[in-house]
């Protein structure tokens, strides 16, 4: 995944990137076309224009990406019954090199990383998986993938025409293909990989390597190709896609954006569609509704589109130090199954509603042939259907974005809210419109465990370096020194100062200016702390720049350098750096003191990390103390305690209010980095709470420690329960009838009882009952889930009708029925009514 500014960069030099493309179908003649009539014709997948063929048979797919190591094996099973539940049929997933190899020749493929036992699971659920090699796939994921030693292999330059990089390259790209091969998991051996990807938006950087780029893209279609899986290969966002490789979109609204495939006889795959946005550290929250991302498929399939997958369907957790630079720790919350495997409603309901609209719809996307009027110069129609049949589907779409209009199709009026697509399975039946939600809304609850009680903190603090070993003349670079093994090095050295450079004057300090090239840092002067300072994702360089108290005589700086991942995207990542670059002293009588190249020692990591005083054995050789009773810690301080696991199956999260920034463990588990400071410009946290996996506690006495690197105090860190227990529904007259109300049975579209019924429905999550009806209104109320008001009228029967419907059940439906709601008449005739309803499930 990508951030959509990049989609500028591919615009720049596309007539360059075609004529290069055009020279190297003559020039760079290769194996890749033998592979081409095998691939289309051969066993498992094939494909043509119109779709993938999976054993045979055309399918419609929705998929959802939903990555193993941004989770833990436990929550596998449901998420993956959930994504099955919501209409998908395919999962996505990346292979994640760096944690698989993160030492060259040292591979790690247990617990989480175990991508076989994923996708036979994936398999075992029924569903389809897409397998995205990369090895190089960005993600938001530390270093794109790509694990670090890969730095330092004399001579390489990532993602070019460069042999050191290639030649690592396919061997991990084989050697993941050989494991998958070994478990039988390609669908032409029964297993469910129906499509994998090489490489990832490699047109963002193509023109970097110029013809290098132009070379290693062949050469990596090429290189798969003849790998020989028995499935298709795509490239995402890649205009010159070779040979039978598909090139496929990434974005928000591809139905509109997307050129195409880059030969007639390949199908139109979308490989991400961004149902929000991922964040980093000091972004406000991201948001994209439900209507515009159903408006985005509606639109994808209405225009020959085959598959689409959801970047991210549940992003999950960035767990340990797995994040990139400065993206939080939380992933795609807002997709439609959040960060705590909670569906997030109305996204997850809208989403398999238009799923099951477009299966309606199936025989005629897939069999029939199109056609497209425009009906007004905002709506159009676009009609599938099959000759000497009665097989036809349609998708009337109102593309104003701020009108709505009545268009007449086949002598019938139609209805359409701005920017929506009606979909009608039948050509006369609307089942679905993009822009009207029917879905059940939820509300996110953080509910305090009373189980956890008061948690007792204790607390250990780093000894401040002051006088290190000189290993270099200048602060050595930090990615080189950490090695991607910590977040942490220290950079110490001395100057000797004499009564006469220092101001007499004691209103007039020193300062002490550093300037770096990321990611953050924390500063101390004879071992006192100065403060801190960071970069942004946009911009990692900064400058530290605080006042100091020096002495006469020998006075002692110590820099903690600090990252927040390694980058993720780009060319040339091989040669990006960070830590200080600029030391010096200004406001002395002598004028300013640059101390760049004073002679540096160094430590990587903190002495807290090399005790492991995170785990239950290193924190038992550790000696702890109390907290001071009134004000703050000092910095780069370790802080623990002990708490029972909360009662019940909710998720289980952290709050972090009170602290500043640092890493938290559980039960040695690191669970991610927090950054409290860093507000957005909503002038809150970007993240407060951390998610806790459950299958990192036990019953009882569960070990918690924070690295806190600035002063802070620990007493507002609280153990929360998640629920999404707040449910609602709102529904109108002018509403069309839920899809689930209407099947195709025996090739026959009808409705699923006797008629086709506006109604709510609400169903409880967990089986879960109905406790309480917090709010009814059956008229004009407004406001959405969690803040429902009532508007000018109203039925004084509602809450009642839903109560007498709903109390103590798990699921309830409830009709919009006028004799129900109006026995002693209608309150406003003039108004067309709605139902709002909230309930509490308990």
């Amino acid at each position: 995944m990508t951030d959509p500014l990049s989609d500028r960069k591919m615009v720049v030099g596309a007539a360059a990137t075609a004529a290069a493309f055009l020279f190297l179908v003559i020039v760079l003649a290769s194996p890749i076309a033998a592979h081409e009539e095998k691939l289309e014709k051969g066993e498992g997948v094939t494909y043509d224009a119109r779709s993938l063929i999976i054993h045979g048979k055309r399918e419609l797919l929705f998929s959802g990406s939903i990555h193993y190591p941004r989770t833990t094996p436990d929550m596998w099973p449901k998420l993956l019954e959930d994504a099955k539940r919501g209409g998908l049929n395919v999962i996505q997933t990346y292979v994640f090199w760096n944690i698989h190899e993160p030492e060259e020749g040292k591979f790690n493929f247990e617990g989480r990383f175990d991508l076989v036992k994923y996708i036979k699971l994936i398999g075992e659920h029924g569903l389809y998986a897409t397998v995205r090699f990369g090895p190089f796939i960005q993600a938001e994921w530390n270093h794109g993938g790509l694990p670090y030693w890969l730095r330092e292999v004399p001579n390489i330059i990532f993602r070019s025409y460069n042999e050191p990089y290639m030649q690592h390259m396919e061997r991990f790209v084989k050697m993941i293909v050989d494991k998958l091969k070994d478990a039988k998991l390609f669908a032409g051996q029964g297993g469910p990989i129906i499509l994998a990807q090489i490489e990832n938006e490699y047109n963002t950087v193509q023109l970097a390597y110029r013809e290098l780029g132009n070379k290693y893209v062949q050469w990596a279609g090429n290189m798969a190709v003849g790998l020989n899986i028995g499935v298709p290969w795509v490239m995402c966002k890649q205009r010159d896609a070779p040979g039978p490789v598909i090139n496929s979109c990434n974005g928000r609204q591809c139905g509109d954006t997307f050129s195409g495939p880059n030969k007639p006889n390949k199908p139109l795959l979308w490989t991400e569609n961004w149902t929000a946005q991922f964040r980093v550290f000091g972004d406000p929250p991201s948001q994209r509704s439900a209507e515009d991302t159903a408006f985005s498929v509606a639109r994808w399939f209405s225009k020959n589109g085959s598959l689409v997958n959801y970047y991210m369907y549940h992003g999950g957790t960035n767990l340990a130090r797995t994040a990139a630079s400065f993206v939080t720790t939380r992933y795609y919350d807002e997709a439609p199954i959040d960060e705590f495997g909670l569906e997030r409603g109305p996204k997850y309901g809208h989403l398999k509603d238009v799923h099951k609209a477009l299966n309606l719809c199936k025989r005629a996307l897939l069999w029939g042939s199109t056609s497209a009027q425009r009906l007004n110069p905002d709506v159009e129609v676009r009609i599938y259907e099959q000759s000497g049949t009665d097989v036809c589907a349609a998708f009337l779409t109102n593309n104003h974005t701020r009108l709505a209009h009545t268009a007449n199709f086949k002598g019938q009026d139609y209805y359409l809210p701005p920017r929506s697509i009606s979909i009608l399975p039948d050509c006369k039946t609307v089942v679905l419109n993009t822009a009207t939600i029917l879905a059940q809304h939820n509300s996110r609850n953080f509910v305090r465990s009373p189980v956890t009680n008061k948690l007792d903190w204790k607390m250990n603090s780093e000894v401040i370096p002051v006088d290190l070993k000189v290993t270099s003349s200048t602060p050595m670079e930090l990615y080189f020194l950490t090695k991607d093994k910590t977040d942490y090095a220290w950079y110490t050295t001395t100057i000797n100062l004499s009564p006469r450079d220092l101001s007499m004057r004691k209103d007039i300090l020193p300062v002490i200016r550093v300037a770096s090239l990321g990611h953050a840092m924390v500063a101390f002067v004879n071992g006192q702390f100065v403060g801190s300072a960071h970069g942004s994702q946009i911009d990692k360089s900064f400058v530290l720049q605080k006042s100091v108290e020096l002495k006469p005589g020998i006075n002692y700086i110590s820099l903690l350098g600090t990252l927040v991942g390694l980058p993720d995207s780009g060319a040339y990542m091989e040669h990006r750096f960070a830590g200080p670059r600029g030391v010096s002293i200004l406001g002395l009588n002598t004028g300013t003191l640059d101390i760049s190249e004073n002679g540096w020692g160094n430590q990587v990591g903190l002495v807290g990390e090399h005790e492991e005083l995170f785990n239950e054995e290193g924190s038992k050789k550790a000696k702890w103390t109390d907290l001071p009773k009134v004000g703050k810690g000092p910095p780069l301080t370790w802080y623990k305690a002990k708490f029972d696991t909360p009662e019940g199956n909710d998720p289980v999260a952290v709050s972090m209010y009170g602290m500043i920034k640092g890493m938290i463990w559980i039960n040695g588990n690191a669970i991610g980095r927090y950054w409290m400071s860093y507000a957005s410009p909503l002038g809150d946290s970007t993240q407060a709470e951390y998610l806790i996996p459950r299958s990192y506690l036990k019953p009882k006495e569960n070990l918690i420690v924070v690295l806190e690197e600035e002063p802070a105090h620990p007493s507002n860190i609280t153990i929360l329960t998640v629920n999404r227990d707040t449910i609602c529904s709102y529904v109108s007259e002018l509403s069309p009838p839920s899809v689930r109300q209407w099947e195709r049975k025996d090739d026959k579209f009808k409705p699923v009882g006797p008629e086709a019924k506006v109604g709510a429905r609400l169903k409880c999550p967990n089986r879960k009952k109905i406790d309480v009806v917090d709010f009814a209104s059956y008229g004009d109320p407004y406001g959405a889930c969690g803040g429902f008001a009532q508007g000018r009228c109203t039925s004084p029967v509602s809450k009642q009708v839903i109560e007498q419907n709903c109390l103590g059940k798990d699921m309830c439906d409830v009709p919009l029925d006028k004799a129900i709601f109006e026995k002693n008449g209608d309150p406003c005739p003039e108004v067309k009514k709605t139902l709002a309803v909230q309930v509490t499930c308990r």
